[in-house]
């Protein structure tokens, strides 16, 4: 069938005009247009089945076993059983910069980056298990060329160019509220990433699973924590000792009010629950120790299983309609840019992967050593809390 044909038998035959226009007629036959067909449903229902504590790993088990966990780790790390996935494809806005975030200077007498200070991090746990792991960047189609450029300027931080492969993530159209695609330039669909949630379909379609074919588990963090230990070989040793799937760093919650998703077991599977989704007296409710009964808050440092991966990549993951504001050309070609919610977009989430492994091991971390986010520039979670946290740390900055 010809694509103009394709277009007017399923609503889109306002684009028909345009398909001689920059990279249209090849972005309209990438799109999964069963994805695009969810713009029905609306936005995702938020409905949640049964809340229950989840068990996991405490401070004092962990310290009391660590060596038995940390040697488990090393085994793995040795043997090529890891990689580490950064998920990198966003932009410093927030922080006053366009630039990619991880290109973010947090030094104060002296430059130190947060890509820097990761990789430091995930060097000392190279150099105590004798091996480097591969690390995968995935960027995104606005920040992939500049943080290649910014990697090889530094020649790496130090790591080995050999053990890192940089892999775009995928993209996902977007749709007005009638579900028609939306145009964000003359020839250009209006496109997002498809959320972190697309990290592994986006690694897959890369060859990167080819490519290091003897990894069985995959760390993933996010960039803006800059205290955060990758391919820590305590958490690996713990979740393979724990025959769990899926293994999530958590830290416990500060204040029953925290704003932080919360891992519990959702219907018997694990989940994470927004903290706005649990009642009062949920989120208040106490164990006969005085702890909090919903209290591991994650921080986006996920263990995942390979083999599990590869079955939750053919179960397809869902699919979250959202509505936002849309940037988008009208019908005499001008930029509009709405003041409401004009569309809709589709993202898949990383939650979403931990529930579909089937079984999840909290593995809680010192708040004070681990969790240092950079999301503002001022304030809460900001470049200078995260400051004061890798000073408190000895990182001199």
């Amino acid at each position: 069938m010809q694509l103009k044909d394709f277009l007017e038998q399923n609503g889109q035959s306002h684009l028909a005009e345009h398909l001689g226009e920059g990279d249209l007629a090849a972005r309209l036959r990438e799109i999964d247009w069963e994805t695009v067909s969810l713009w029905k449903t609306g936005e995702s229902p938020k409905a949640r089945g049964h809340i229950e504590p989840i068990d996991g790993l405490r401070l004092a088990e962990i310290d009391a076993r660590r060596a038995e966990y940390e040697a488990i780790g090393n085994a793995v790390i040795r043997r090529g059983g890891v990689a580490a996935v950064l998920l990198a494809g966003g932009q410093g806005t927030r922080l006053g910069s366009d630039a990619p975030k991880g290109a973010f200077d947090i030094g104060i007498t002296r430059p130190l980056y947060i890509f820097e200070q990761q990789i430091r991090n995930l060097l000392e746990v190279c150099s105590g298990a004798g091996a480097y792991v591969p690390l995968l960047i995935m960027t995104s189609e606005k920040n992939d060329a500049e943080t290649r450029a910014f990697f090889a300027e530094h020649a790496y931080f130090g790591y080995p160019e050999s053990y890192v492969r940089f892999f775009r993530q995928e993209m996902a159209p977007a749709v007005d509220l009638d579900g028609k695609l939306l145009l964000e330039a003359p020839g250009t669909l209006a496109l997002s990433p498809n959320g972190n949630g697309g990290w592994y379909s986006s690694l897959v379609r890369a060859g990167l699973d080819r490519e290091f074919p003897a990894v069985e588990w995959f760390n993933v963090f996010a960039v803006d924590n800059v205290l955060q230990r990758i391919a820590d070989p305590v958490f690996i040793g713990a979740t393979v000792a724990s025959k769990k799937l899926c293994g999530a760093k958590v830290v416990t919650k500060a204040a029953p009010e925290e704003k932080v998703g919360v891992l519990c077991l959702e219907d018997g599977l694990p989940a994470v629950v927004e903290y706005y989704e649990l009642s009062p007296e949920m989120a208040n409710a106490r164990d006969e120790k005085g702890d909090l009964l919903y209290l591991y808050g994650v921080i986006l440092n996920y263990l995942f299983r390979a083999d599990r991966l590869r079955e939750i990549a053919s179960e397809r993951i869902p699919v979250h309609v959202v509505k936002k504001k849309i940037p988008y050309l009208d019908g005499q070609g001008t930029l509009i840019r709405p003041d409401r919610e004009n569309g809709y977009k589709f993202e898949t989430l990383i939650l979403d992967m931990v529930k579909l492994a089937g079984s999840c091991l909290p593995f809680e971390v010192r708040r004070e050593r681990e969790f240092a986010p950079v999301k503002n520039r001022t304030g809460v979670d900001s470049v200078e809390t995260a400051r004061e946290l890798l000073q408190k740390n000895g990182v001199i900055l």
